[in-house]
């Protein structure tokens, strides 16, 4: 951890419950004018008083309703990116960011970054065997035992009261889940590319190279012919993980026999320059989730978007504020949607009764703009690099199109910690920089018609268990109850493939 007063912030969090039902907040909202723009502030609630003697006291649950103005010191602090902060290795202070490069920054600085530093990816060791499995709970219960063996193991080298653990479907279900991936591309690749292209497969955000391990073997043991044409990219923004998959590679001599099919890319997707014209597999395998958004409100009676930034103080402390004017990257994605989604329903703050947003807003003490919608911006930008970088990819996507205990807003994440092996939920993104996960839910629909629009590709929506029930051999997953992990876990999830 940073310091002891890291400590004391995570067992104040530990203390508080912070999903419990509360008021709503209705922020104040000022408008200020900032070199010839509209400025809308709304800040962070915070008490009237002046208390600032710990860490702790910075991570109060604020829930008064005249918050501190800070509309001076966004007029004075510079303005700074996720990217121009890639090389500090201190948390930024006395700046404004948007909040997409709030979020980056919080997830993938290479010093401090969640992603970058505190994450542990929970492997079960030995795979389950399913079949011996009465049923669903007592999966549970061995799950529960291989996570409290596995964590006593990493206590033995180094004990942390804040270790972020977190498990995939990949590390669960392995081999089976890899399994059934590689026996949708293998099929797909011999009946179009085969025997003219080599079978190329990109996996961006491989975690502990497991899927990839799992598909380099099925391979190898099933089709010999196809795995001699087989090569496997991974692009890995996090140099912990990049070489955590380089020792997978290495640990056994199987896995080393694929050291010749394999190639670790470690830089981020968002700076890929060079462009690959032969047809290739893009495997991303829940890394949506964790793309940046930004945060846009709308005003209720004239229904102009608002883009969120976000000011961090000399002390540390968050606040948002709103502008009416959008960065480019926003403006973008709501022309693209616009243009794409004309024909499909979806959640957004304004698909409402204009009379009744119209009196809600009315009422005494009521906000004056919407609550926040998180747009996918970087999932925007992932979906321009493919259709530029990658003309003939076949896209494999897997990720969440639900969360629940999600913050208030529209497509809003769920925003969670770990504390002494606890699971800590809070209620805002605006969050201690690389202790916290903030994952979104994917509108499938919505990205499915922007991908489209994007990459001129036709693509396929399938939920988990659909997908996995046609490529899976399923009895390998199942318990003797009849009941089947692999498709009864994960009904959050969608699969969306090019075809």
């Amino acid at each position: 951890m940073d310091s002891p007063a890291v400590n004391r912030l995570f067992r104040r969090l530990a203390s508080h419950h912070f999903c419990q039902p509360k008021i709503p907040l209705h922020p104040a909202v000022f408008t200020q004018q900032w070199r010839s723009k509209s400025v809308q502030t709304y800040t962070r609630p915070r008490t009237p008083e002046k208390v600032k003697t710990t860490v702790e006291s910075s991570w109060q649950q604020r829930t008064d309703h005249f918050p501190v103005d800070k509309a001076e010191d966004f007029k004075r602090y510079p303005t700074v990116t996720a990217d121009g902060l890639r090389g500090r290795k201190e948390r930024p202070r006395r700046v404004k960011m948007l909040m997409r490069d709030f979020i980056e920054d919080s997830l993938y600085n290479p010093h401090y970054g969640y992603f970058s530093k505190n994450v542990t990816i929970f492997s079960p060791g030995a795979p389950f065997d399913f079949n011996s499995i009465q049923d669903e709970p007592e999966f549970h219960r061995l799950m529960g035992e291989r996570y409290v063996q596995f964590e006593d193991k990493l206590d033995e080298k180094g004990y942390r009261e804040d270790r972020q653990l977190w498990h995939t479907p990949t590390e669960l279900f392995r081999p089976f889940y890899g399994e059934a991936i590689a026996r949708y591309m293998v099929a797909n690749y011999k009946l179009s590319l085969y025997p003219y292209h080599d079978l190329v497969i990109y996996e961006l955000g491989a975690g502990n190279g497991t899927l990839m391990l799992n598909i380099l073997d099925y391979i190898r043991h099933t089709d010999p012919e196809v795995y001699a044409r087989t090569k496997f990219r991974i692009i890995e923004v996090s140099s912990a993980l990049a070489s955590l998959q380089t020792h997978h590679l290495n640990a056994t001599a199987a896995s080393r026999g694929h050291a010749d099919k394999v190639e670790i890319i470690n830089k981020s997707v968002f700076d890929w320059d060079t462009y690959v014209p032969t047809p290739c597999f893009f495997l991303a395998m829940e890394v949506f989730d964790n793309f940046a958004h930004d945060a846009i409100r709308y005003d209720p009676f004239t229904e102009e978007a608002m883009q969120a930034s976000v000011l961090i103080d000399a002390e540390g402390d968050f606040y948002e504020f709103y502008q009416r004017t959008l960065d480019p990257v926003a403006a973008r994605f709501l022309r693209v949607r616009d243009a794409a989604c004309r024909d499909r329903a979806y959640s957004h703050p304004l698909h409402t009764s204009r009379f009744l947003r119209h009196l809600k807003h009315r009422l005494p003490l009521a906000p004056n703009l919407t609550l926040p919608e998180y747009i996918p911006t970087r999932l925007m930008q992932f979906f321009s690099i493919l259709g530029t970088h990658f003309p003939a990819h076949r896209l494999i996507t897997s990720d969440f199109h639900s969360l629940p205990q999600a913050t208030p807003g529209y497509n809003a994440p769920v925003v969670q910690t770990r504390y002494q092996r606890r699971t800590v939920l809070v209620r805002t993104p605006l969050v201690q920089q690389g202790y916290f996960d903030i994952l979104f839910p994917t509108d499938f629909g919505v990205m499915e018609d922007i991908y489209r629009a994007l990459t001129g590709r036709l693509t396929r929506v399938l939920t988990h268990e659909d997908f996995f029930r046609r490529w899976a051999f399923v009895g390998d997953t199942r318990m003797r109850s009849g009941e089947n992990a692999l498709l009864g876990w994960y009904r959050n999830a969608s699969v969306m493939v090019t075809v």
